[in-house]
C-alpha cells in the first residue's frame, strides 16, 4: 500500500502539465496541434497505468510465471481496448447531444428518451447475452458485440449526416429508419403517458424516432462487453488477486470515457459541424479492434498453451457442461449475495451516468462551459476512473482478504457526502471538481462489483449469466435516472436553480446503495476446490 501511496498523487503531478496545455486556447491552433496534443494526455495515463499495475503488491499465496503474466496481459490488453472503443462508441451521444442541440435537433428530453430506450435495452439484453457468452465463450461475445455497435453506428453517422447536411429534413436512409422505427417509438409514447410522463417527448426532432431505435440497436450489441470481459478474465485470475483485475476494469472503463468524451470532442473541433464523425470513428476503431481480437485473444490459459488451474471461485473444480441456462438463472437469481450486488449495482448505476451524462450537459447549459473541468471532463473522469479502480482493487485484495463488500460500503459513504455537498453548493462552479471526486468513488465500485464480484460468485463457469444480471441491473438503474431526469429537468436549463433535483434525487440512491454494501460486508465465495 506504501508504494499505491506514493504512486497514485505522482499520476496527478505527471498529468497536470498537459492537462494545462489543452487548456490554452484550442481555436488558434491548427487540426494538427490539436491531433498531437489529444495523444499527449493518453500517452501519459498508460504510462502511469503500467507503473501503478506493476508496482501493486503481489498476493503471496497465488503465484504465476513471467511467462503466464505476459501472456495474460496480451489477452486482456486487446480485449481491455476493445471494451474501451465500445464505451467511445456508447456515449458519444452525449458529446453530439450539444452539437444537435445547437441545430435544434434534440432538447433535454430528446436526449434523455432516447438515452433511457438504449440503457432500459442494455438493461434486460443479460436474459439473451449472458448463457450466449456461457455457451459460445468471451471471445465470441466481444466479437459478436464490436460487430453489431460497428454497424448500429455506422447507421447513426449516416442519419446524422444525412438530416446535418440538409438543414434538418430527412434523406433516404433516414426516413426508412424512421419508418421502421415510428410504430415502436409510437407503442413506447403511449406507455409512457400512461405513467402522466409524455410531456417529456413533446415538440421532438426528426431524430428521435430513428436514434431511438439505432441507439436500442447499439446498446444491445454493446451489453456483450462487459459479459465478454469478465468470462474470458475468469480463467486467467485467481480470486485472491481478482481485486487488481478489478482496477484494471476500472481502468479500461476510464480509458472508454477518455475516447469517448475527449476523442469524440476533439473530432467536433477539428471538423465543426460534422457530428455524424462521433459515430463513423468510434465504429472503424471497433472494426480495427475485432480483427486484433479475433487473433491475439483466447478463452482460457489452456488455449494460449499454457495451463489452466483453480481460481478458487465459486465454480472453481466443476469442470462439467456447462448447466441449463434457464437453471443457472434460478439459482443466480435465489441467491442472496448475487442479488445483493446486483442491487448495489443498480444505484451505482443511478449515480454513475447521472454524474457522467448530465454533468457537462450542466455544466454548458448553466454557462459554465468555459472552465477547466469542462474543457477536460474526459481525461478528468478518466484520472478519477484510474484511481477509483486501483484504490478500491488494491484495499480488497491487500486490506479486506478479497472481500469486496467493504470496498463497496466505505466508497459508497463517500458517494453520500458527495451527492448532499453537490446539493448545497450546486451554485458554485467548483461543484465541478465535486463530480470528479465523486467519479472515483462510483467507478470504483462498479470496477470491483461488476468486474470482480460477478467472477467470484458466479465463478468462471457461469460468469457470462452472473456478470449479465448485475451489469444488467446497473443499466435497469441508469435507464430509471434517463427517464426520471428526462421529465424532471427542464428542456433548457440554463439556472443551476433548475437543476436542483438532480443532486437531489442522487441523496437516497446513496444511502440505499451504502446499506445494501454493509449486508455482504463478510461474504466470499466458496468453491468445491480454492486451491492454485
Amino acid at each position: 500500500m506504501s508504494t499505491l501511496l506514493r504512486v497514485l498523487p505522482a499520476s496527478f503531478v505527471l498529468l497536470l502539465p498537459s492537462l494545462a496545455l489543452a487548456a490554452e486556447e484550442e481555436a488558434k491552433k491548427s487540426p494538427l496541434m490539436l491531433s498531437l496534443e489529444a495523444f499527449l494526455p493518453i500517452g501519459i495515463l498508460l504510462a502511469v497505468i503500467a507503473f501503478v499495475i506493476s508496482r501493486l503488491p503481489r498476493v503471496e499465496d497465488v503465484t504465476h510465471t513471467d511467462e503466464y503474466r505476459k501472456r495474460r496481459v496480451m489477452n486482456w490488453l486487446p480485449l481491455g481496448l476493445t471494451y474501451a472503443f465500445l464505451y467511445m462508441g456508447r456515449y458519444n451521444l452525449t458529446v453530439s447531444k450539444s452539437e444537435f442541440a445547437d441545430l435544434n435537433l434534440m432538447n433535454n428530453a430528446d436526449f434523455g428518451t432516447i438515452f433511457g430506450i438504449g440503457t432500459l435495452v442494455y438493461g434486460v439484453a443479460f436474459i439473451i447475452n449472458g448463457p450466449i457468452t456461457d455457451r459460445k465463450g468471451g471471445k465470441f461475445a466481444i466479437l459478436l458485440g464490436a460487430a453489431g455497435a460497428f454497424v448500429a453506428n455506422l447507421l447513426m453517422g449516416l442519419v446524422a449526416y444525412e438530416v446535418v447536411s440538409s438543414g434538418g429534413e430527412m434523406g433516404t436512409i433516414s426516413n426508412t429508419v424512421n419508418t421502421i422505427a415510428a410504430p415502436i417509438f409510437g407503442a413506447f409514447s403511449w406507455f409512457r403517458g400512461l405513467f402522466g410522463l409524455e410531456s417529456a417527448s413533446t415538440d421532438t426532432s426528426v431524430l428521435l424516432p430513428a436514434l431511438s431505435l439505432l441507439y436500442a440497436m447499439n446498446m444491445y450489441f454493446q451489453s456483450f462487453g462487459a459479459v465478454a470481459i469478465v468470462k474470458v478474465n475468469a480463467p486467467w485470475f485467481h480470486v485472491r488477486e481478482r481485486g487488481v483485475f478489478g482496477a484494471i476494469f476500472g481502468i479500461l472503463i476510464s480509458l472508454g470515457v477518455y475516447f469517448a468524451y475527449d476523442w469524440n470532442g476533439l473530432i467536433l473541433k477539428i471538423w465543426d459541424g460534422q457530428a455524424h464523425l462521433v459515430f463513423l470513428v468510434p465504429a472503424g476503431l471497433l472494426a480495427i479492434m475485432g480483427i486484433t481480437v479475433s487473433f491475439m485473444v483466447k478463452n482460457t490459459p489452456g488455449e494460449a498453451g499454457l495451463s489452466n488451474f483453480e481460481t478458487g471461485d465459486a465454480t472453481s473444480g466443476d469442470t462439467g457442461k456447462p448447466d441449463p441456462a434457464i437453471q443457472v438463472f434460478k439459482m443466480m437469481l435465489t441467491n442472496p449475495v448475487i442479488m445483493t450486488i446486483a442491487a448495489i449495482e443498480f444505484c451505482s448505476g443511478f449515480l454513475r451516468q447521472a454524474i457522467m451524462q448530465w454533468g457537462k450537459i450542466f455544466a454548458k447549459q448553466v454557462g459554465w462551459y468555459d472552465s477547466f473541468v469542462f474543457d477536460n471532463w474526459g481525461v478528468l473522469l478518466c484520472v478519477a476512473g484510474i484511481l477509483g479502480g486501483v484504490f478500491a482493487g488494491s484495499i480488497s485484495d491487500h486490506v479486506f482478504n478479497s472481500r469486496r463488500g467493504p470496498v463497496a460500503a466505505v466508497l459508497y459513504g463517500g458517494l453520500i457526502g458527495g451527492a448532499v455537498l453537490m446539493w448545497l453548493v450546486l451554485d458554485q462552479q467548483w461543484v465541478l471538481w465535486l463530480l470528479i471526486v465523486m467519479s472515483i468513488f462510483v467507478i470504483g465500485v462498479h470496477g470491483m462489483l461488476s468486474g470482480t464480484a460477478s467472477m467470484d460468485f458466479g465463478g468462471a463457469k457461469n460468469a457470462g449469466i452472473a456478470v449479465g444480471i448485475i451489469d444488467g441491473f446497473v443499466y435497469l438503474g441508469t435507464a430509471i435516472m434517463s427517464f426520471w431526469y428526462a421529465w424532471r429537468i427542464p428542456k433548457e436549463a440554463p439556472n443551476t436553480s433548475d437543476w436542483v433535483e438532480w443532486p437531489l434525487w442522487m441523496i437516497p440512491i446513496a444511502v440505499l446503495g451504502f446499506v445494501l454494501a454493509t449486508r455482504v460486508w463478510h461474504a466470499k465465495p466458496k468453491g468445491s476446490s480454492g486451491g492454485h
